[in-house]
């Protein structure tokens, strides 16, 4: 399982970016909730730990395990059901042995890597009837386990890695427009019926937060507030912020005008107190970190190291776009956390995991003949 490999094939800016914005993350949780640093340090250390780890062990001979893999991840999220703890009207949290963990955080990277064993085994033929059914299948058990938790927003994120895992696998470009022809007009209508009163497409607050985003000022009380402070608060930031742990009255975050401010709302924080400057950094370290993970997909030895390469590029840059157009207004309201920023172990822990996939598809670069 352990190799030997070339101290210059090692990815070091890679950890560098990681660890840049994940300390970034750890100041400024302890702005928005002092008590939670202290955790999410150790969280942080113990993320690179893991990742570092993972980094020198072969991908290749952990892949063999995809079933299990796949079996374990059905398995948490069940259990999830069974005994999960319920907060805000939604059964995510899981507690085993005093570990309190989010399985359908743990779903994302564990579903990338059984896709890129699965379509390795199955490359030759990846654009049949059968195998295209099978993977289908495959993904929409794990995926309606988590739509009823119910988790929207992680259901969503899991459609699009699974779209990305598809594409790189292979799948025939006949067939992607093919379905963009068919899914864009399909989901348009989708939502106009959603929004329509008296329907079971979407429960209430999901609705809302649609609607929140379409008519703000309707809803500046209510489902909207979040979001219309957090927009005030990284535009009051301007250039160079308002200073880290400042005390002024006119900070939006001293207010306690954001709630959630060190998990959802984490970049209104960074816009507040560090400004315009501050948020471009932990955009630049977000997209630099998604961007290299690209560069090491079109780099792997083979499709599975593509696979998890692109896979977690993927994760990373689609959920940091997705919570800062949150925090920005640009996007309705998700709840999903900034990847390696936003509070929250689970997230972390499966972040640095796939980190650490990545780190390791980079020790084996596809060699020129």
């Amino acid at each position: 399982m352990l190799k030997r490999y070339r101290i210059r094939d090692y990815d070091f800016k890679l950890i560098l970016m990681v660890l840049a914005v994940s300390l970034m993350g750890v100041m400024t949780i302890g702005s928005a909730e002092e008590s939670l640093l202290m955790k999410q340090l150790v969280g942080v250390t113990g993320g690179v730990a893991i990742m570092i780890a993972l980094s020198f062990f072969n991908y290749s001979a952990i892949l063999r395990l995809h079933w299990l893999i796949y079996a374990g991840n059905i398995g948490l999220l069940l259990l999830v059901f069974a005994m999960g703890d319920s907060t805000n009207n939604a059964q995510r949290w899981l507690t085993i042995g005093g570990l309190r963990f989010q399985p359908s955080e743990t779903a994302k990277i564990l579903l990338i890597l059984f896709f890129a064993q699965y379509i390795m085994k199955h490359r030759e033929k990846i654009n049949s009837v059968l195998i295209l059914g099978s993977c289908i299948v495959l993904f929409a058990v794990p995926w309606v386990l988590v739509e009823e938790q119910p988790d929207l927003s992680t259901s969503i994120v899991l459609v699009v890695l699974f779209a990305v895992i598809m594409f790189v696998g292979g799948i025939s470009y006949k067939l992607v427009f093919g379905v963009v022809a068919v899914t864009v007009p399909a989901v348009i209508i989708l939502v106009s019926l959603a929004l329509q009163p008296d329907n079971s497409i979407l429960k209430d607050y999901q609705r809302n937060r649609i609607l929140a985003f379409i008519y703000p000022e309707e809803y500046a009380t209510g489902e909207a507030y979040q979001q219309l402070n957090s927009r005030m608060a990284i535009a009051s930031g301007q250039l160079d912020g308002k200073g880290y742990k400042n005390n002024k009255i006119t900070s939006v975050k001293n207010g306690n005008f954001i709630s959630e401010a060190q998990t959802d709302f984490i970049f209104a924080v960074i816009g507040e107190e560090f400004g315009f400057k501050g948020s471009v950094a932990v955009i630049v370290l977000l997209m630099g970190i998604t961007l290299e993970c690209f560069t090491v997909a079109r780099k792997a030895k083979d499709i599975a190291g593509t696979v998890i390469a692109a896979g977690v590029g993927a994760w990373v840059g689609f959920q940091s776009f997705v919570n800062i157009g949150v925090a920005t207004f640009l996007l309705p309201n998700t709840g999903l956390p900034l990847p390696f920023v936003s509070y929250g172990l689970t997230s972390l822990w499966s972040l640095c995991i796939g980190m650490g996939f990545v780190l390791n598809i980079r020790l084996q670069p596809k060699r020129l003949s």
